[in-house]
């Protein structure tokens, strides 16, 4: 009955899809060995003597788990937990009477298990009082094992051979529902102990390395070393690979093999944690190890005080950090007066697509889904963060940082040749790394002007034309609602804004021509074509203006239909109005966002304009500048929007996604006619532009890894492999009934974007609104999204790689709450 309920509760929290839950009210450690046969069992009994000892009412009860258990019934080590505590507790009783309730159970056992005469109960308890008089106090100590194998080897090959397997969504649920079980003791703390099985990196019953299985969790580590020769080694292996997944190891303790190993690893650890000796372990089977206990007894005491220290500690920096982030940090775009302390997101780790965030008043590690992705950069699954983790690692150990120019690493030049081959392949040869999307843009428009200034004839053919020079403008064509980066020459690129405004940007001063674009929306489940008022047409003339699916927008049909011509007579009066102004200003540059612009509210530009305005600058020799810094590498469902525009740039910006979002790196890739504008044999036509981290080696290293991991059909379940593109990730029905809202103004689902605009008036309307504010707070406060809005325009975003269940239950949060909404 009670392995029913357990299962029951755990599968329910599994497929509710909520991730890891983490109470902090309560000490919670996990107990690692750098092997197997290393004492972890003995580290968990020691510990649990050590809590159940304490004072009242320092510890009223102890819970300890062994997910996976093999060699079942004959090693059982929560059964030797159940057995050896009460056993060490009367043999050296506290001075205050404790009567101490002790259970043991086993969830799951394979068919082998059951088949054996000696099968241990499925539940066991007992009742035992220590110390002198009458019992004063009631402590519990109950443990537990998820899953059991007979046979005494790793759990995958258990579960393979015995037929009994246990998927890690399985086991994490156990864990969890185990985690957030209640203690039962008189007042207290309940303290609990999760014992891994066998090393580090051993696999799991799926085969996921352990300290991949746990990692949701996030437990603070007791690391058990081995004091063996050859000890030192495995220990800090074991160590490292914790700290490479974001474990903090709280200490490591280790036996006693007259080796020394504690002393190097003291030495080597520089004193970051604890390193703790017991006595040598007998190697006697028939020794009950009651005088080793005895003798390792203050051990034991000054790990428990350690690690309540440690807890405190950890628990004192997360209540401190919202008072300490308001008094010191300086947010970017963000109202500090709007902002109250307590609406502060503690971010305590990440784990996938998922932030885990704490919560004072609960005192809980909470999982929010990150519904922004982290201002777009994030595409890295939980699988993928490990990579690049590891791969960043190496690359840093290897390199350090070299610098760039004239010179070659590896890392750069590989992922030069994927990026070349994947979003520049059929029109870009040449890579030009800088640090950031703000960055690429600059680099890019120098490479524009000067392909334009060299086509048109204009650039100073010696030093004597400088004044010449300084006379003519060069300038972009851009559109309105465009947002191409902060820094100051890339603001100049975008049209007049809140981002631009004098309050922003007192030098700004808009260099180029701003064209109103028609813009693609879904409102009451069609999609509609809405034409800016700048745009004069017959709407008895122009064709369709709605359509029934996205493929019917993006179709190059109708590049033959009046819509197109419509659309090129506006471009092309435009640009005749502009050249007439002025005899020495030139619009030397086209710079779009293709299909969606960003910032601008999450906008999607009818396609067919933005191959209609290519066209046109083709014609005319204006180099094409596609901004891809949010658009690129499958954030629109395909590796680059141009496959969606169905027209290629002659340069094209990329950063975001391109490093899993882990690290820092832009990329501006070139047509190998823009790259011989600068060739000549004089320096200064060279392109002096770079920073000192230019073409980094962990970057680089992070985004050959990303790049390769989204489109590989074996690392990314998405990938529609036959079309190359992402298999649809919001649900089509789901995003139709929101169109069809009252309160609902638009609807822009593509690829990994779910974006939905409130319907708003006035200064309700716009980046500055805050008439979103109440429902994203219910959002983030209970619905677990971390949703950060574009004044009104309130967007949904995942990852290229995030599981479509996963984009449905946040979308059905959304619309529950858009259905409440007044």
């Amino acid at each position: 009955m009670v392995r029913r309920l357990f299962l029951h509760h755990a599968r329910r929290r599994l497929h509710s899809g909520t991730a890891s839950s983490i109470p902090l009210s309560t000490p919670i450690f996990a107990i690692f060995g750098a092997n197997t046969g290393v004492g972890k069992t003995l580290v968990s009994a020691g510990l649990a003597t050590a809590l159940l000892s304490s004072p009242s009412p320092a510890v009223s009860s102890v819970a300890y788990l062994k997910p996976l258990q093999t060699g079942y019934p004959v090693d059982s080590d929560a059964s030797f937990v159940f057995s050896r505590t009460p056993a060490l507790l009367r043999a050296f009783p506290p001075c205050r009477a404790t009567r101490l309730i002790a259970s043991c159970r086993t969830f799951f056992q394979s068919p082998a298990v059951e088949a054996k005469a000696e099968s241990l109960h499925e539940s066991q308890e007992k009742v035992v009082t220590y110390g002198a008089g009458a019992a004063e106090q009631t402590k519990v100590l109950a443990c537990c094992t998820a899953y059991a194998w007979r046979e005494p080897v790793s759990p995958h090959l258990a579960a393979e051979r015995e037929g009994m397997a246990a998927g890690d969504d399985e086991v994490k649920g156990c864990v969890e529902q185990w985690l957030l079980e209640e203690g039962i003791g008189e007042g207290g703390e309940v303290w609990k102990i999760l014992e891994t099985a066998g090393g580090v990196a051993s696999p799991s019953a799926s085969g996921t390395l352990q300290c991949d299985l746990y990692r949701p969790f996030r437990l603070p580590a007791i690391l058990v070393g081995d004091g063996r020769l050859g000890g030192i080694s495995s220990t800090l292996s074991a160590y490292e690979t914790l700290l490479l997944r974001g474990y903090d190891v709280s200490a490591v303790i280790l036996e006693d093999r007259e080796l020394s190993n504690d002393k190097f690893l003291l030495s080597y650890l520089r004193n970051r944690v604890h390193v703790l000796i017991l006595p040598q372990i007998p190697e006697d089977p028939l020794d009950d190890l009651t005088d080793w206990f005895s003798e390792s007894s203050s051990i034991f005491i000054f790990l428990k005080d350690e690690l309540q220290s440690f807890h405190s500690r950890r628990i004192e920096r997360l209540n401190s950090m919202q008072r300490k982030s308001k008094a010191l940090l300086w947010w970017p775009f963000t109202q500090h007066n709007l902002v109250p302390q307590d609406s502060v997101t503690v971010i305590d780790s990440r784990y996938g697509e998922n932030f885990s965030v704490y919560k004072i008043k609960d005192k809980m590690l909470i999982p929010q889904f990150d519904a922004c992705a982290s201002w777009w950069t994030q595409g890295p699954d939980s699988n993928l963060q490990i990579e690049l983790a590891r791969d960043m690692g190496y690359a840093a150990a290897r390199y350090g940082h070299v610098m760039f120019p004239e010179n070659v690493h590896e890392p750069a030049l590989h992922s030069a040749e994927v990026l070349l081959g994947g979003v520049g392949k059929g029109w870009a040869s040449r890579v030009y790394y800088s640090d950031n999307g703000s960055t690429a843009i600059e680099i890019a428009l120098k490479m524009a002007f000067r392909k334009f200034s060299l086509d048109h004839g204009i650039m100073a053919s010696s030093e004597n034309s400088t004044r010449n020079e300084r006379n003519i403008q060069l300038k972009v064509l851009a559109l309105n609602g465009s947002y191409h980066g902060d820094t100051l020459g890339a603001m100049e690129a975008q049209a007049p804004s809140a981002y631009t405004s004098f309050l922003q940007q007192p030098w700004y001063s808009g260099r180029g021509l701003f064209l109103d674009p028609p813009t693609v929306y879904i409102k009451s489940e069609v999609y509609n074509i809405s034409l800016p008022q700048s745009m004069q047409h017959d709407p008895q003339t122009y064709g369709d203006t709605c359509f029934f699916s996205q493929a019917e927008v993006f179709c190059k049909t109708r590049d033959k239909t009046f819509a197109a011509d419509l659309y090129s007579s506006y471009i092309k009066q435009k640009l005749s109005e502009f050249s007439l102004s002025s005899s020495s200003e030139h619009l030397a540059a086209l710079i779009i966002e293709p299909v969606i612009q960003g910032a601008g509210g999450m906008l999607m530009i009818d396609p067919l304009f933005q191959r209609v305005l290519v066209s046109e600058c083709r014609s005319r020799k204006i180099p094409v500048i596609f901004d891809e810094v949010f658009t690129g590498f499958w954030r629109l469902g395909v590796e680059s929007a141009s496959e969606l525009l169905g027209c290629l740039p002659d340069i094209a910006c990329y950063a975001k996604l391109m490093t899993g979002g882990i690290i820092p790196l832009a990329a501006t890739l070139a047509t190998e006619e823009v790259f011989e504008s600068f060739e000549s044999d004089s320096k200064l036509t060279a392109l002096l532009h770079g920073h000192s981290y230019t073409a980094h080696a962990m970057g680089c290293t992070a985004a050959l890894k990303a790049m390769q991991w989204y489109r590989g059909p074996s690392t990314n379940s998405n990938l529609d492999t036959d079309h190359m593109k992402l298999k649809e990730l919001w649900d089509g029905t789901l995003v139709k009934q929101l169109s069809s809202l009252p309160n609902v103004k638009r609807v822009v689902s593509l690829g990994t974007l779910c974006a939905i605009e409130l319907k708003a008036e006035g200064a309700d309307a716009g980046y500055a609104s805050l008439y979103a504010s109440s429902l994203v707070q219910q959002l983030r406060k209970e619905d677990d999204i971390y949703i950060r809005p574009l004044g009104n325009v309130i967007y949904l975003m995942c990852g290229p790689c995030t599981p479509r269940d996963s984009c449905t239950r946040q979308l059905l949060k959304v619309h529950r709450r858009l259905c409440a909404l007044n």
